[in-house]
């Protein structure tokens, strides 16, 4: 039996499912996920490791038109950036729906010559399901796809087929990571992202793009994790409406967040968090990179 190792990279406009699919193909959570746009800031490695192959696949912010700030150029040029050097794209768009987006996503995907699967996503919230059929042939259309296969990544349905079409196309070859390794990003990082996903769930009405998480300390002492975050905004209102009456919001936020940490890292963890303003900072390039956000 041979041995199929490669990159398949995740693409489409923001909020089609890419990062809840990851998940799903993994078996367990490493993407944090919520129901806004843009949750997704950084592309990030996540690698299923089985008897006949590993495939790496690359999560990646959604691909988009609007806003004019650093962080907007800054998520596109990561999205564009991790087209380079893989091996298959999965075109990941929602079920029924079609806009300039994904329209702006396919000619990408189109100008690269990479090999593609589109990944019709969300199918669990379409009936009947021979409601697909003009959509997909529509798909089909557009571009020369190696495959159009449906999937729900909520639900699980199909994923596994998925998983096989990938491994097929990949090159014969040695694995590329160990098999006991999930992903290429660092325990520091995935607390700051746990946190992140509380702070978007609770506040996605109010400030979901104003918050970042930066994390100051993280370490191991007594058998547990003591990590010291700090959560960035814009202006001093904003502050204001993460802390709560009495900081009480924030108090519930951070234990939800520990909790999530506590899941993840399979450890007690002990989580301080402070809130810092800094004037627009999702619009100064500089600041974005201090903060992390560099490719």
């Amino acid at each position: 039996m041979s041995y199929r190792s490669g990159y398949a990279v995740l693409l489409g406009r923001p909020n089609v499912g890419k990062s809840t699919l990851l998940n799903r193909l993994l078996g367990q959570k490493l993407a944090i996920t919520s129901h806004k746009p843009q949750t997704t800031r950084h592309r990030i490695l996540g690698i299923r490791s089985q008897d006949d192959g590993q495939i790496v696949f690359v999560d990646t912010p959604g691909l988009h038109q609007r806003g004019d700030k650093a962080m907007n150029f800054y998520l596109n040029r990561t999205a564009h950036s991790a087209l380079l050097d893989v091996d298959m794209v999965l075109f990941v768009v929602q079920a029924m729906a079609w806009t300039d987006e994904d329209e702006l996503v396919l000619k990408t995907i189109a100008d690269t010559g990479l090999p593609a699967i589109a990944v019709v996503n969300k199918v669990d919230l379409i009936e009947p399901k021979d409601k697909l059929l003009p959509f997909m042939e529509l798909l089909s259309q557009r571009h020369a796809f190696s495959e159009i296969i449906p999937v729900s990544a909520t639900s699980g349905d199909n994923a596994e087929s998925l998983a096989t079409a990938v491994l097929a196309r990949l090159p014969e070859g040695e694995a590329i990571f160990p098999d006991d390794q999930i992903s290429d990003r660092s325990e520091r990082f995935f607390a700051a992202e746990l946190l992140r996903e509380q702070l978007i769930r609770r506040y996605h009405r109010e400030l979901p793009y104003a918050v970042t998480v930066e994390i100051e300390r993280f370490e191991e002492e007594a058998g547990r994790y003591r990590i010291g975050a700090v959560i960035w905004v814009e202006r001093e209102g904003q502050r204001a409406i993460l802390l709560g009456k009495n900081g009480q919001a924030m108090k519930e936020t951070a234990t939800a967040a520990r909790k999530a940490m506590n899941d993840f890292f399979q450890t007690r963890v002990h989580l301080d968090v402070w809130i810092k303003v800094k004037k627009s900072w999702s619009s100064d390039e500089a600041t974005l990179n201090r903060l992390g956000y560099t490719e």
